[in-house]
């Protein structure tokens, strides 16, 4: 026969517990969101040097008859060049507000920023109602619009994405010197962006 005993329990203490052991935090995993915005922009860089190629075998292939080729302005395309150039200059004046700590001037120079994007945008549309082409004359008409609506469809999410860190940059204490990534992730997309266009000009309009 077993006996069962209770073992005696001991009396309750109001002294505070010791405080226990916290597990180690994982602030100290190595960021790696800048990384993968790099290979974002590989990616993406390599969809465009798809496209290049392929304008480039097209037109080594199969080039235009004599009264198909097309006389291309360039007035219009250049100073959308230069507008897309000093963008990239504004966004950077805004860093260097930004790393100054000076938030006014740094949400100054990315509403400009946004403002030659757009600008960019309806000098591209303009274009599109005054060519002397449409997108499926043939085959450099469907290329030329590939190109450049993709890269129209990269300056408007660069637009829209500057617009929102300059919300972001009004709030107080969201962005620091120390941290950014934000503001940083929206600058090198829109310095890519810019970078694209100078080959798709040269390609496109100066070849």
């Amino acid at each position: 026969m077993t006996i069962l005993t209770q073992r005696p329990t001991a009396p309750l203490s109001h002294a505070p517990q010791e405080a226990q052991p916290q597990a180690p935090a994982h602030s100290h995993h190595p960021d790696a969101r800048l990384f993968g915005l790099i290979i974002f922009l590989v990616a993406d860089g390599m969809t465009f040097a798809g496209f290049f190629a392929a304008y480039l075998t097209y037109r080594a292939v199969n080039p235009l008859p004599v009264n198909a080729e097309y006389e291309l302005e360039l007035l219009l395309p250049a100073v959308n060049t230069l507008l897309l150039l000093a963008s990239s200059l504004t966004f950077h004046r805004g860093s260097k507000a930004l790393m100054a700590s000076r938030m006014s001037d740094c949400r100054g120079w990315l509403l400009l920023t946004a403002a030659l994007g757009a600008a960019f945008m309806a000098g591209q549309m303009w274009e599109y109602f005054h060519l002397p082409f449409g997108l499926t004359d043939n085959l450099f008409a469907s290329t030329f619009y590939a190109l450049t609506g993709f890269h129209g469809l990269h300056v408007t999410l660069g637009a829209v994405m500057i617009l929102i860190v300059w919300w972001q940059a009004g709030r107080k204490g969201y962005f620091t010197p120390e941290n950014h990534f934000g503001f940083e992730a929206a600058e090198l997309y829109w310095h890519f962006v810019d970078g694209v266009w100078v080959v798709l000009f040269a390609l496109l309009y100066l070849l």
